[in-house]
C-alpha cells in the first residue's frame, strides 16, 4: 500500500493544477446540484419491527387521508389572572383562531374547537386548539407554518396569552457561532503547531472543501434519498474534524521528510505513503464504525451514518490526492520561517512528548491506575442513565414551543404533552372493552371513548397518562396497556415510539459493538501485527466512551453545570446517545492508536527495546496527536453552542470523549499498558504471521524508491510517519 500511495503522492503534487481543478469542479457541481434540487419532501421517522410502528401503519390502512403520522400543533391560550377562557370575549377570540386555521392551508386535517372537544382544564384558566396536518412536519410548506404562527400572534394582543408548540414548528437546527470559533481555535493549534501560516491554512481550507462537497451532496440527494434535517449536521461535524485531522498528518510528515533533506515531490510521495498509509486505516476505523449503524436497522440512523461515512472518505481521499497538489503550490512557504532563513537549529533536547513517555516509564502502575480510577469515577453516572427522545419540554423557555409545553402541563396536567394512541384492530364491542380494560390500570389521568373508522372494523382511544411522557411511570403505562390487551391492540403516538426506539437501540448496542470492535480488532491485528495492541486498543475505549457517557448524564440529566453549556432544562439522554458515541468515537479513538502506536512498533520492528520504541513514538507524535485532539475538541465543542438539544448532546458527549480517550487513554494508559507488556505487546501467533497480509503501513517498501536522493541526504531515510 505504501508504494502505491507513495505513486500516488508524488504524481498530485507533479500534476497539482489538474487536481486542484478536479476538486474545485467537484464543490461546484456538488453546490450547483444543493442549490438546484428540490426541497425535501419528506424527512419521516420509522422503525420498523415494533408495535408502535404497526399502529400507525394500521392507521394508515384503517383511517385513510387521517394523517395517522402527520405533523401536529397545540395553540395554547391563557386567560389573565382572575380570569376563565368560558368568558365571552376569550372565547371568541379563540373561534376566530380556529376559523382562521382551518382557512389558512390545504394540509390540515382538521382543527378543534376546545368548547366542543372538552379542552379547556378544569380551572377554565387554559385552552387549546388541536391542528392536525396530512403530513408529516419535514413536508410542510413554509406558507402552512406561517399561517400557524401568524394565527398565534393575532391573538396574542387581544388579552390572551397564546403559544404554539408541537412538531408542525420543527425546523433546521440553527447553527450559533460556535463552529465558526472551534475552527478558529483549530487555526490557532494549527499555527502554533506548524510555525507557518500556510502550513496551518492547509488542513482548514482543503478541510473545508471536503465538508462543503459532502454537505452539498447530501442537500442535493436530500429529496431523492429521504434524508433527516440532522443528518447534514453530522456529516458536517465528522467530516470537519477529520478533514482537518488527517491533513495535519500529511503536512506534518511532509514537514519531516524535507527536514530529512528530501527534494519537495518526493517528500510528498513519502508523506503520502507512510503519513498516509495510516490515514487510510484510520478512515477505515471511521467508515466501518458509521456504516455499522445499519444494524439498528432504523432507517434514519442508517441514512445519518451511510452519509457521515460518505464525508470521510471524501476527507481521506482530499488527504491522498489534494494536500500534496496544494503542497506543491505552497513551495518553501510550508516551511516556518525560521527554518527558511536557516536560523532554526536542531535540538537534542528532549521534547515535551519524550519526556511524558519517560515520566509513564518510570511509573507505569501508578499512571495505570490513576487513568483507569479517573475515568472509572467520572463513569459512574452512566449507571443512573435514562433514555427517551427529547421533545418540547427540553426545549429553551424562550421558545414559544417550551411555553405551550409548560402551560398545557400546569393546566391540564404533566401527562397530557404525551397522550399515548391506541389502536384496535376490531369492531366497537373488542375497542369498548379494550377502553374497560384500560380503565382498570393505574397511571392513566383521562380515557377518552373509542373513536371507530366509517368501516367499523379499527378504532382509536386516546389515554392520557398521569405523568410526564418520559418518566418511568409512563413506560409502565404502556408496557402494561400492552401486557393487558390482546395482539389486536396497538399502542402508538409519540411517547410509545420513544419508548420502543429506546429500547431498540438497546437490544442492538450488543450486536453492533460485536460488529464495529470485531471488524475494528481485525484491521488493527493487521496494522499492527500484534494480538494484544488491538485488544488493548478496544478496552481503552470502551473506558473512554463510558466515561463521556457518564458525563453526558452527569450535565443533561442531573444538570450538573447544566448553566455553563446551556441546558436549561434536565431530562432523559436521547436514546441513540450510547450506540451513536460508540460507533463515532470508537473510529475516532483508533485515529489516534494507528498515528502514535505505529511508530513505537517500528522502532521495536527496528531493534529498539520495549521502553525506547516507547519514548521514540512520544517524540515523533505525541505533539501532532495532540493538536489533532485538540482541534477535534474545538470542533465537537462548537455545536455545543447550537439550540437544538440533540445537537448540543452529540456535540459534548464527542468532545469529552475525544479528551478521555486522546488524553488518558491514549497518552497515559496505552504507554503504560506496553510498558508493562514489554515484548509480550508485540506477540503475534507464528502460523497468524504468515497468513496475514504486509500491508506496509510504516513504509519500509519504499526504501527502493530514489535511493540516489537518499544517499545525497546522507542519512537512512526515516519510513515512519511524523
Amino acid at each position: 500500500m505504501a508504494t502505491f500511495l507513495y505513486k500516488l503522492g508524488r504524481s498530485a503534487f507533479r500534476r497539482r493544477r489538474l487536481v486542484a481543478l478536479l476538486w474545485v469542479a467537484l464543490l461546484a457541481i456538488a453546490g450547483i446540484g444543493a442549490a438546484t434540487a428540490p426541497a425535501p419532501t419528506s424527512g419521516s421517522f420509522s422503525i420498523p419491527g415494533t408495535e408502535a410502528q404497526r399502529a400507525f401503519d394500521l392507521l394508515e390502512e384503517r383511517f385513510p387521508g387521517a394523517g395517522a403520522d402527520g405533523a401536529t400543533a397545540r395553540v395554547v391560550f391563557k386567560a389573565p389572572e382572575g380570569q376563565k377562557m368560558t368568558e365571552a370575549g376569550h372565547k371568541a377570540v379563540v373561534e376566530e383562531t380556529v376559523s382562521a386555521l382551518r382557512s389558512g392551508s390545504d394540509q390540515i386535517v382538521s382543527v378543534t374547537d376546545p368548547y366542543t372537544a372538552q379542552a379547556v382544564s378544569r380551572d377554565g384558566s387554559t385552552a387549546y386548539v388541536s391542528v392536525a396536518y396530512k403530513v408529516n412536519s419535514m413536508e410542510l410548506t413554509d406558507e402552512t407554518r406561517e399561517a400557524l404562527t401568524q394565527a398565534g400572534e393575532n391573538a396574542q394582543g387581544k388579552g390572551l396569552t397564546v403559544e404554539v408548540g408541537g412538531d408542525a414548528l420543527q425546523t433546521m437546527p440553527a447553527t450559533g457561532a460556535g463552529e465558526i470559533v472551534g475552527v478558529v481555535i483549530a487555526g490557532i493549534v494549527l499555527v502554533l503547531t506548524f510555525g507557518s501560516l500556510v502550513a496551518a491554512g492547509l488542513p482548514l481550507l482543503t478541510a473545508i472543501i471536503g465538508v462543503g462537497i459532502g454537505v452539498s451532496s447530501i442537500a442535493a440527494l436530500a429529496n431523492v434519498l429521504d434524508l433527516g434535517s440532522t443528518t447534514s449536521t453530522l456529516a458536517m461535524m465528522i467530516g470537519l474534524a477529520v478533514g482537518i485531522d488527517y491533513a495535519l498528518f500529511i503536512v506534518s510528515r511532509y514537514r519531516a521528510e524535507l527536514a530529512e533533506g528530501r527534494e519537495k515531490e518526493d517528500a510528498a510521495g513519502r508523506a503520502v505513503g507512510t503519513a498516509g498509509s495510516a490515514v487510510v486505516f484510520a478512515g477505515l476505523t471511521v467508515v466501518i464504525a458509521l456504516v455499522g449503524l445499519a444494524v439498528v436497522n432504523i432507517p434514519m440512523l442508517t441514512k445519518m451514518g451511510f452519509a457521515a461515512a460518505g464525508t470521510v472518505v471524501i476527507a481521506v481521499l482530499i488527504a491522498l490526492t489534494l494536500i500534496p497538489a496544494m503542497l506543491g503550490f505552497a513551495g518553501d512557504k510550508v516551511i516556518g520561517r525560521k527554518q527558511r532563513k536557516g536560523t532554526a537549529k536542531a535540538s537534542d533536547k528532549p521534547n515535551g512528548g519524550t519526556r511524558w513517555a519517560r515520566f509513564v516509564l518510570r511509573r507505569p502502575v501508578m499512571v495505570l491506575v490513576v487513568g483507569v480510577l479517573g475515568l472509572g469515577a467520572i463513569a459512574l453516572p452512566a449507571a443512573s442513565l435514562e433514555m427517551g427522545l427529547p421533545d418540547d419540554g427540553v426545549k429553551p423557555t424562550s421558545t414559544s414551543e417550551r411555553r405551550a409545553y409548560d402551560a398545557l402541563s400546569d393546566g391540564f396536567g404533566p401527562g397530557f404533552n404525551g397522550p399515548l394512541l391506541v389502536v384496535v384492530d376490531g369492531d366497537k364491542a373488542t375497542a369498548d372493552k379494550t377502553v374497560s380494560t384500560i380503565k382498570g390500570l393505574e397511571g392513566w389521568a383521562a380515557v377518552t371513548p373509542a373513536t371507530p373508522n366509517k368501516a367499523g372494523d379499527a378504532a382509536m382511544i386516546t389515554v392520557v397518562p398521569k405523568d410526564r411522557p418520559s418518566s418511568a411511570a409512563t413506560e409502565s403505562l404502556v408496557h402494561d396497556i400492552r401486557d393487558a390487551t390482546g395482539d389486536d391492540v396497538l399502542v402508538t403516538g409519540a411517547t410509545a415510539m420513544n419508548i420502543d426506539f429506546s429500547q431498540k437501540m438497546n437490544d442492538a448496542l450488543v450486536p453492533y459493538l460485536a460488529l464495529v470492535v470485531g471488524l475494528a480488532f481485525l484491521l488493527l491485528t493487521l496494522v499492527f501485527r500484534s494480538i494484544l495492541v488491538p485488544l488493548k486498543a478496544a478496552l481503552g475505549f470502551l473506558l473512554s466512551v463510558v466515561a463521556a457517557l457518564g458525563a453526558v448524564v452527569a450535565v443533561f440529566q442531573w444538570g450538573w453545570l447544566g448553566s455553563l453549556f446551556g441546558v436549561e432544562q434536565t431530562g432523559p439522554i436521547m436514546s441513540m446517545m450510547p450506540i451513536f458515541m460508540v460507533g463515532v468515537v470508537f473510529g475516532l479513538a483508533m485515529d489516534y492508536e494507528v498515528f502514535l502506536v505505529t511508530r513505537m512498533r517500528e522502532a521495536y520492528v527496528h531493534g529498539e527495546r520495549p521502553g525506547e520504541a516507547i519514548v521514540t513514538g512520544f517524540r515523533h507524535s505525541a505533539r501532532v496527536v495532540v493538536a489533532a485532539a485538540v482541534i477535534m475538541i474545538a470542533v465537537f465543542s462548537g455545536f455545543i453552542g447550537m439550540t437544538d438539544q440533540m445537537i448540543k448532546m452529540i456535540g459534548f458527549g464527542l468532545a469529552v470523549a475525544v479528551l478521555f480517550d486522546a488524553f488518558v487513554v491514549r497518552m497515559a494508559i496505552v504507554p503504560a499498558v506496553l510498558a508493562l507488556l514489554g515484548h509480550k505487546a508485540w506477540w503475534l501467533p507464528k502460523w497468524l504471521d504468515r497468513i496475514l497480509p504486509n500491508v506496509d503501513v510504516e513504509g519500509e517498501g519504499l526504501a527502493k524508491h530514489t535511493p540516489e536522493t537518499d544517499e545525497s541526504a546522507g542519512t537512512k531515510p526515516d519510513l515512519v510517519k511524523a
